[in-house]
């Protein structure tokens, strides 16, 4: 399966709005503490303008939502994997994202053959309090060692300046929140994202 190099994580239908003309084409939806009905509206809102702009979605945490509103993809967290009905979301034709930090989890993910890996996070990040230390290159290349074919995704602390090296040590497709939300210029620093990948 073909993935685009780099995808934004945005917490809000407005930011894809906001970043759609720049040329996205694949974008993770990443909500967090809001009841469950705001973000039940936010993801149909998200699907349509998604659907309108040619953007494939990717849903985090909530698979329901994500078999409800027809998303394109769902990212689940090692403990996501403890409820998610995997078959329903195959059945639905929902592809599966599955977060990983080491070993262990890695295995488990690969056990339920998902559409893509992501490890991170891959540098230090400020975005959240981490309970795992930078993964570092080192590890990227294990993972990708491990995993073939499969798309691998890097998450955490990524930015346009350390993107080469990234891809490099052996990642698919970069995930990227700070670098782009807290630019001056998102839609600029989005465009920027998208060439670099294009020259990779």
């Amino acid at each position: 399966m073909n993935l685009p190099r780099v995808y934004p994580i945005l917490d809000s239908a407005d930011w894809i709005a906001r970043l759609a003309p720049a040329g996205i084409t694949l974008v993770q939806l990443r909500i967090k503490e809001r009841a469950a009905p705001e973000v039940a509206l936010e993801v149909q809102r998200a699907r349509s303008l998604c659907a309108r702009h040619g953007i494939q979605l990717i849903l985090n945490d909530y698979w329901q939502l994500a078999l409800e509103a027809g998303c394109d993809f769902v990212h689940l967290g090692q403990g996501d994997l403890e409820h998610a009905d995997v078959a329903a979301l195959r059945r639905a034709q929902v592809r599966i994202g599955i977060s990983t930090h080491d070993e262990a989890e890695l295995e488990r993910a690969l056990a339920l053959e998902p559409d893509y890996v992501a490890l991170g996070p891959v540098y230090p990040t400020t975005l959240k309090v981490m309970p795992w230390a930078p993964q570092g290159l080192r590890r990227v290349r294990q993972w990708k060692a491990r995993v073939g074919s499969l798309p691998l995704v890097a998450i955490g602390g990524v930015t346009l300046e350390r993107l080469p090296e990234v891809f490099a040590a052996g990642a698919d497709v970069a995930a990227v929140v700070s670098d782009i939300v807290r630019a001056q210029d998102p839609a600029a620093r989005t465009r920027s994202w998208i060439s670099a990948a294009a020259a990779a």
